[in-house]
């Protein structure tokens, strides 16, 4: 909404409320725990119950972003402070502190992630004593590392002693949450988050992993871009052009051109520019600095700059002439030496002093000499001037003689002489003169114009060479993954694109990937594009949909048995997870008779028949 004018837009610079603690809730707990469904996102986690209780919220309890920052402790007081997520108030001034789990979207760093979950099961209400006696639905990244997986299941099921435990890609399960009945069950998902966007093709329902293509390209990336480019366009403004404020900017004001140059001929009009850009309103001070203060206040303010500066010059020449003093006593113990006829002594501190003889050292004695006497005099009228100001720092009469109070007869007649010829012009001089202050608006210096940004920003999805990225943007991976396929497939799969993930909110960006596939597909033929009706939470609804229908089922679940048996790694499908597969160790070469001569030629030795 527009404020103090058309098309001014203040920063809302909203404070993250911290989590409340909830109380364990009973519903969850009978007749047996209830599922936990964590949307574990790289930008933002949720969390809640998947149970068919009314009483229970059918929602996500907790959205934080998925953050930590260890504050370094006050001085004499307590230690070092952990918080997470919403606790931290505002991550600007924790900028440089704020840590993530996630390199991309895979969590890597688990020391990390237990602090997130620590977080989310505390404000829960867990109630469980020392574990977590309750099912968990996590969602995982597509085509997740094994190791990552590893890591995260010895998390849950060592950790927290977690019953069972099912992955899922986020993504898939939005897919399915917004999935009708006239939806066929092959797509061709296009799902952009925080740091990555993903091409996932689905086949007879179920992931084409190989043939998923990722770009490197996210909302992250394009607030950093938006950050450098109003801070090279307004350089007076740089410290409160933050990452938060960008992101709002993202957010609110931007939008995906259906058409990227021909929108960039719009805004070359100035009446175009005038009624489409958008002024952001940073928060300023309308006061002065020094407006508020009188003049004896001013006077005041400059006499104690003047003995501050004093002092400092003081200071400083005594330290000069404390300096000289000991290099000066350090040259005459060298003379000394030389009266009293020590010349072996002499000539290894002439050495020392880099010297060349008696003549040199009797010039830097005499050099050294008035140095130091004339910053004793600099002192000494130093401290006079001090006590002068000290004793009289309002003078009543003022000298306006720049040459001096002295002047001569002949001046002082002179000067009678020219007073009759500028009798007329003195009532004027004593006229009061009305100064005129140049009008300035503030709040206009502290606007922030978006205008072709709201643009260039966002498209970086379909041209990552504007922020010197090698990758490809949308449109061409789209095409990648369908030239993979017969045309048949193609089809198919151009029938039900669907968008989802949190930076496809851009206005415009659906008719922009209709635009693509009318240009890449063969004339006369006919797709389908759809956005989710909540690309943000419908990853979360997904998934809190399938944890109800499959509750009392083995299909998906990971049980502790299975952790044992057949380790981290290990992965249960169905129809929302990634494709498991497992590791595959090198055969170990059989030992034959030879195996003392492999050794030897493994330490270097080289073979004869090798060098023939």
């Amino acid at each position: 909404m527009a404020a103090g004018g058309a098309g001014v837009f203040p920063f809302r610079d909203a404070r993250w409320l911290p989590d409340p603690v909830l109380g364990p809730c009973p519903a969850v707990r009978s007749p047996e725990p209830a599922p936990l469904v964590i949307d574990n996102g790289s930008f933002q986690a949720r969390a809640g119950w998947a149970c068919p209780d009314p009483a229970v919220p059918g929602e996500p309890l907790l959205r934080f972003r998925s953050l930590a920052a260890r504050s370094r402790g006050a001085r004499g007081g307590a230690g070092a402070e952990t918080q997470v997520g919403n606790d931290l108030g505002s991550p600007e001034p924790l900028r440089w502190l704020l840590r993530s789990p996630f390199d991309r979207n895979v969590p890597v760093q688990l020391e990390l992630q237990e602090l997130l979950l620590d977080h989310l099961f505390q404000r829960l209400g867990v109630a469980s004593q020392g574990c977590v006696d309750h099912p968990i639905v996590l969602t995982e990244a597509v085509c997740n590392p094994l190791y990552s997986r590893q890591m995260m299941s010895e998390l849950l099921f060592e950790c927290y002693q977690v019953p069972k435990v099912s992955y899922g890609v986020d993504s898939l399960y939005s897919f399915y949450h917004n999935k009708t009945q006239d939806w066929s069950c092959n797509s061709l998902i296009v799902s952009s988050g925080y740091q990555c966007t993903h091409i996932l093709p689905i086949l007879e329902g179920r992931l084409d992993a190989k043939n998923c293509k990722r770009i490197n390209l996210g909302g992250g990336q394009a607030a950093v871009y938006l950050q450098r480019l109003l801070q090279l366009k307004y350089p007076g403004h740089f410290a409160a052009i933050t990452l938060s404020r960008m992101e709002e900017i993202l957010h609110e004001h931007s939008y995906i051109a259906e058409d990227y140059i021909e929108e960039l001929q719009k805004w070359r009009s100035p009446e175009y520019y005038e009624n489409n850009v958008h002024k952001m309103q940073l928060p300023f001070s309308s006061k002065l600095l020094g407006s508020t203060l009188t003049s004896e206040e001013k006077q005041e303010r400059r006499q104690q700059q003047l003995r501050r500066l004093q002092e400092l010059n003081a200071r400083r020449r005594e330290e000069k002439l404390q300096l000289d003093q000991e290099r000066l006593d350090r040259l005459l113990y060298v003379q000394e030496l030389l009266e009293d006829g020590q010349m072996d002594r002499f000539h290894k501190a002439l050495v020392e002093l880099n010297m060349d003889s008696a003549e040199e050292l009797q010039s830097y004695i005499h050099k050294l000499s008035v140095a130091i006497e004339q910053t004793k005099q600099k002192i000494l009228h130093a401290e006079v001037s001090i006590e002068v100001d000290v004793v009289d720092s309002k003078p009543e009469n003022l000298d306006l003689d720049p040459l001096g109070s002295e002047q001569s007869l002949e001046d002082v007649e002179s000067i009678h002489e020219l007073e009759p010829l500028f009798a007329e012009e003195q009532p004027e001089v004593e006229k009061p003169v009305t100064t005129v202050t140049p009008v300035f608006n503030l709040a206009e210096y502290h606007q922030l114009f978006l205008g072709t940004e709201r643009i260039r920003v966002p498209e970086i999805l379909f041209q990552p060479s504007l922020i010197g990225e090698e990758q490809a943007g949308i449109a061409e991976t789209m095409q990648y993954v369908l030239d993979r396929y017969p045309k048949e497939q193609q089809a198919l799969l151009v029938q039900n694109v669907f968008l989802t993930g949190g930076n496809t909110m851009y206005p415009g960006l659906k008719a922009r990937i209709q635009k693509e596939l009318l240009e890449m597909r063969p004339f006369q033929s006919s797709f389908q594009v759809h956005l989710a009706s909540n690309p943000i939470l419908d990853a979360w609804y997904g998934a809190r949909d399938w944890a109800l229908e499959y509750m009392n089922r083995e299909e998906g679940w990971i049980t502790r048995k299975d952790y044992e048996e057949k380790g981290g790694e290990y992965l249960k499908e169905h129809c929302a997870s990634n494709v498991y597969v497992p590791i595959r160790l090198p055969k170990q070469a059989p030992r034959t008779n030879d195996a003392p001569a492999a050794r030897v030629l493994a330490a270097g030795v080289v073979n004869p028949c090798d060098e023939a």
